[in-house]
């Protein structure tokens, strides 16, 4: 398979603090990983880092060969990362469909295609950001990503919060994005068994570091493992 993005010997942080010590990821080309680590492991620093938003102090990041450890965070999105932060980001001042075409690069995700995906999101197009729900900004936080027609999409919890039919309707989106629409995709979600379930591989972190990685199916078929490594009791 292809090689898309690669992260080698990273190490980054803020300030002085370095949070990530050496990291290696390889994302496939139309591969899903699911990035898994209890609180405070080094995820979101990870995607942030990814982003460009964080301090490196050693280590590299290519996609698809090219050096993008020197761009500017605007220059890594032109560059095909595609980014859904925690807090959403969305433009609350501006309406639906406004939010949609503000970031917009030609490609094959278009406005239409976006509201074919999230129908919810045609409804509301009219409406500022800040009128929408928890679960229809997530949507439209996930829409404008892929409106960069990004060649990565990476997602930072994007079903924290939410009330769990939205949660239902998001994982069939990804899954789609993912298994349909054959998205790279770096998924991090504190319900590790709903991410394993939608993608292909996974890593996970602890104090910054990659202690464990498989496939997906393979820390979904053995729970005790799984738990162990994310230190949490069985329910």
């Amino acid at each position: 398979m292809p090689e898309l993005l690669k992260v080698s010997g990273l190490v980054a942080g803020y300030g002085e603090a370095k949070v990530l010590a050496g990291i290696d990821v390889t994302l496939g080309q139309g591969q899903a990983l699911a990035l898994l680590g209890r609180n405070g492991t080094g995820k979101t620093t990870l995607i942030n880092t990814i982003v460009g938003h964080t301090r490196r102090f050693a280590g590299s990041i290519t996609l698809n060969g090219k050096e993008l450890t020197k761009l500017r965070p605007d220059q890594r999105a032109l560059a095909g990362i595609g980014w859904v932060p925690q807090e959403r980001n969305i433009f609350k001042s501006l309406t639906v469909e406004e939010n949609l075409t503000a970031v917009a690069v030609p490609g094959p995700w278009t406005v239409q295609r976006i509201y074919q995906m999230f129908p919810r999101l045609q409804e509301r197009k009219a409406n500022l950001g800040n009128q929408l729900s928890g679960g229809e900004q997530q949507m439209l936080a996930i829409g404008r990503a892929l409106m960069l027609n990004p060649q990565v999409l990476l997602l930072d919890e994007p079903l924290e919060g939410l009330a769990p039919i939205i949660v239902q309707e998001l994982l069939a989106v990804l899954q789609q994005i993912i298994r349909d629409e054959g998205m790279s995709v770096i998924l991090v979600e504190q319900n590790a068994r709903k991410a394993l379930g939608i993608t292909h591989d996974a890593i996970v972190l602890e104090r910054g570091s990659v202690v464990h990685a498989a496939p997906a199916k393979t820390l979904l078929d053995d729970p005790g493992l799984l738990d162990g490594l994310l230190g949490v009791a069985r329910h």
